[in-house]
């Protein structure tokens, strides 16, 4: 399936640690002719941490789409009714973010992007990244999993031995994660080996 002329959503939540994973694959949307509404949370924006500051991440994703970021709840709420989304990813998706989700609370841009992307019937795409994944957020991750409408970039334990609970997506996934979500499929397999 062509992504071409495809509007593409992409939030980000505050897994500082993967945005380094994820920027390149925002570059591949566009590459592949994708329009990217870039989505943010308070976090992203607003934090500096040893992975960069936020400020400079957001620029650089700013650069790379053309498209000012989504930092509000009121910026994002018309992405529903008046400018569609055919799908919106989130990646990275922490555990708190996850767990807002599975629980229909919508407190920042990104959830409500999803929200209205889902309201409309379009997919959802999700690239985890929690280190209590097979921990507490196991339930909501089950929960999503089983969601109309929502997809896995396929994920697995990224350090068994340190970080049992551990799951991270496989972000370079990303593009066929998107492509079969556009079909309402799931990318198979689900679970794949992130420790080579």
């Amino acid at each position: 399936m062509s992504l071409k002329g495809k509007h593409i959503g992409f939030g980000l939540t505050g897994s500082h640690c993967t945005y380094s994973q994820v920027v390149p694959q925002i570059k591949r949307l566009v590459e592949a002719g994708c329009k990217v509404s870039p989505f943010v949370t308070y976090t992203v924006r607003h934090t500096d941490t040893r992975f960069g500051k936020g400020e400079d991440w957001v620029d650089k994703i700013e650069a790379i789409t053309g498209n000012p970021v989504v930092d509000t709840i009121v910026e994002a709420e018309p992405y529903g009714p008046n400018k569609p989304l055919d799908c919106m990813v989130i990646a990275p998706i922490t555990g708190n973010s996850m767990s807002k989700m599975a629980n229909a609370q919508t407190d920042s841009a990104v959830l409500m992007a999803a929200k209205a992307t889902m309201r409309n019937g379009s997919p959802v795409v999700l690239g985890i990244s929690t280190n209590d994944g097979l921990g507490l957020n196991l339930q909501n991750i089950a929960k999503l999993i089983v969601a109309k409408n929502v997809f896995f970039i396929p994920f697995g334990q990224d350090d068994p031995v340190k970080k049992p609970n551990s799951l991270v997506g496989k972000m370079d996934l990303l593009l066929d994660t998107v492509e079969a979500a556009l079909m309402k499929e799931q990318l198979q397999p689900l679970l794949v080996d992130k420790t080579s």
